[in-house]
């Protein structure tokens, strides 16, 4: 048999507010760095991001905002997948094998309205 790679939850962000969004950007979600540090999160890594109020979903890739000032922007062509106030959750997947994936532990932030933590999930 080849070895088999599984995908995991790896990083969560759970109903973050979108603050702002710029259509005429090069795409991404800018997350502030004390939110992706909380989850996991890395520059330039791939996420979901599913929009709570609409049911839309899309990939794209992180870039890194202003620690601590709670701003969560969609850019690009992100930017048409959410308005300002709708809630989105913001998922990275780790590949790898069986073993690993038991072992792996998904750090989750479930977030308040304005993107502070209020709770830390581990293992969700």
């Amino acid at each position: 048999l080849l070895p088999m790679q599984v995908r995991i939850l790896k990083s969560k962000l759970h109903m973050a507010a979108v603050t702002a969004t710029e259509l005429l950007y090069h795409g991404s979600i800018t997350v502030p760095e004390d939110l992706m540090e909380a989850t996991g999160l890395l520059p330039f890594e791939q996420v979901l991001v599913a929009n709570c109020n609409t049911g839309q979903r899309g990939e794209t890739y992180v870039l890194v905002g202003k620690r601590g000032d709670g701003e969560v922007q969609l850019n690009g062509a992100m930017a048409r997948l959410a308005q300002k106030g709708d809630r989105v959750i913001v998922m990275a997947f780790a590949d790898c094998t069986p073993e690993e994936a038991r072992s792996l532990r998904p750090q989750v932030a479930i977030l308040n309205e304005k993107n502070q933590i209020v709770e830390m999930v581990s293992g969700e």
